[in-house]
């Protein structure tokens, strides 16, 4: 078994190299051809270990898709013998197929599912790829099938692959304990073996100033906020008001449900105003960051909810008032902005393609109503399983993206990992700034892959916006530098 249709590049084949020897955390920046490792070691098993079988398992459908595709154009595995292999496959036909491939491509819920079952058995396999290996935290299926593959494989070899594995070496650590990492390799944008292959990306971030009519309706929810987070102080709160975040709410939260297994009575009225706390805090940053449709959706949710906590707020005068009073019809400073770039970009070059992504489902569905209003833009959503869309569905929405179909893609975060648009994007739109370094690392991945690229990133001043775009920020910076200093220690035992 042979590679075709590339030639590996020299950091591909060091990487190799270490990957041979011991299971291999690789990080790598987006578009830079981990799943071509993944060929290359994966044949290289193969020929090690005649009739042994490889096991790719990656987190969406899409993907598998895409990584499926990959393994038949770029090698001269047999694409018969190449199986993706999914749920909605029936579980008796599975077991069937399963023994015919020499390739698996599939999504580790699937393979957890199989093995809890014992309709599979992973005895034969000579390596386990994990793909987006920044998902193996906790529970998450990669961990189970890593260790379950780790007790049956005759010859194990594990490759874990991705472009932001976390930002602290917790996190890290974590992943490799849960995969049995043995070495680290890492390559950034600034890497002379790397750098060569990279395109440039011009990051422009772009501030709009949140209109009075905004600022009012947070000013009343702020007053509830606040007021409802001095009535913790009863329960030992001793942090500085101002520095309260959502974190140390959910820390309290669970402390206070310890509480209540302890048979404390006034631990239901500190979780009631926790509670309370979030949902405020919730609409606080729907006013800030997205807009007014998204802030009287939820509070029409609210409104029908039947907990103590949402009737205290549905019924706070004051809050009810400032939110009833909000013209549905005005949009965030955001869409505005957002509307005038993507026109401006389609009037300069009618050939662009551009990504916008977005947090919230809601957010998306306006953006991509109000860019089909304009003339010369045609828009389509793309969004995960939980609204109802199809793996077939997806994979034809990001297929008639990369043909032209649509010139702008707007979706939620499953547009983040990994996906490889036909032709690339030269234009990436961030909505709002994520505080997560691994989304972020994401995002941007998706331009510049084959031509320069460029990045707008909308922040809404003096909001939470501007310190979830620093903190990001903060984090991709020390996440590198805990990688960097863990493959100089070439540690063996994590």
């Amino acid at each position: 078994m042979e590679i075709k249709n590339f030639t590996p590049r020299p950091y591909q084949e060091n990487i190799l190299n270490t990957s041979r020897q011991k299971n291999t955390l690789v990080v790598l920046p987006t578009g830079t051809g981990k799943t071509k490792i993944a060929i290359l070691l994966a044949i290289d098993r193969l020929n090690k270990f005649p009739n042994s079988k490889v096991l790719i398992c990656t987190p969406t459908k899409p993907l598998s898709a895409q990584i499926y595709r990959e393994f038949i154009d770029f090698s001269t595995i047999e694409e018969k013998s190449i199986l993706l292999f999914t749920g909605a496959i029936p579980p008796k036909k599975r077991e069937k197929i399963w023994n015919s491939a020499t390739v698996i491509v599939a999504t580790p819920q699937t393979i957890q599912s199989d093995l809890e079952k014992n309709r599979i058995f992973l005895e034969n396999f000579s390596l386990l790829c994990i793909d987006e290996a920044h998902r193996s935290r906790l529970k998450y299926a990669n961990t189970f099938v890593a260790k379950i593959y780790n007790q049956q494989a005759k010859f194990p070899k594990i490759l874990a692959l991705t472009a932001s594995p976390g930002g602290t070496k917790e996190k890290i650590d974590e992943i490799c304990k849960n995969l049995l990492i043995e070495s680290i390799e890492i390559r950034s944008v600034y890497d002379e073996d790397v750098k060569s292959y990279i395109q440039k990306k011009d990051v422009e971030w772009i501030e709009v100033e949140l209109p009075e009519e905004f600022k009012k309706v947070r000013l009343e929810i702020k007053k509830s906020y606040d007021i409802k987070l001095k009535e913790l102080k009863k329960f030992g709160l001793t942090k500085p008001l101002n520095l309260i975040n959502k974190k140390d709410l959910l820390q309290m939260q669970i402390q206070l449900q310890k509480s209540l297994r302890n048979k404390n009575p006034a631990a239901f009225y500190g979780i009631s105003v926790i509670a309370q706390l979030l949902k405020l805090n919730y609409m606080l940053e729907l006013i800030e960051t997205q807009g007014i449709t998204q802030l009287k959706k939820y509070w029409s949710k609210l409104s029908k909810e039947e907990s103590k906590a949402a009737k205290n707020i549905v019924q706070d005068k004051n809050v009810f008032q400032a939110v009833e009073s909000l013209n549905i019809t005005t949009k965030h400073p955001k869409m505005i902005k957002l509307l005038s770039i993507a026109k401006e970009q389609l009037k300069s070059n009618p050939k662009s393609k551009i990504i916008i992504f977005a947090n919230y489902r809601d957010t998306v569905r306006e953006i991509s109503s109000n860019l089909n209003s304009l003339n010369g833009i045609r828009a389509i959503e793309l969004m995960g399983q939980k609204e109802g869309i199809t793996q077939k569905q997806q994979l034809s929405t990001i297929k008639d993206f990369g043909n032209e179909k649509y010139n702008c893609l707007v979706g939620t975060s499953i547009t983040e990992e990994g996906l490889d648009i036909k032709g690339g994007a030269d234009l990436a739109i961030f909505y709002e700034p994520i505080p997560s370094e691994i989304r972020l690392i994401q995002r941007l991945g998706r331009v510049g892959r084959i031509s320069k690229g460029k990045i707008i990133i909308l922040i809404t001043k003096n909001t939470r916006d501007v310190a979830y775009y620093w903190s990001s920020k903060r984090k991709e910076k020390n996440m590198k530098k805990i990688l960097y200093k863990m493959k100089q220690e070439n540690l063996t035992n994590f």
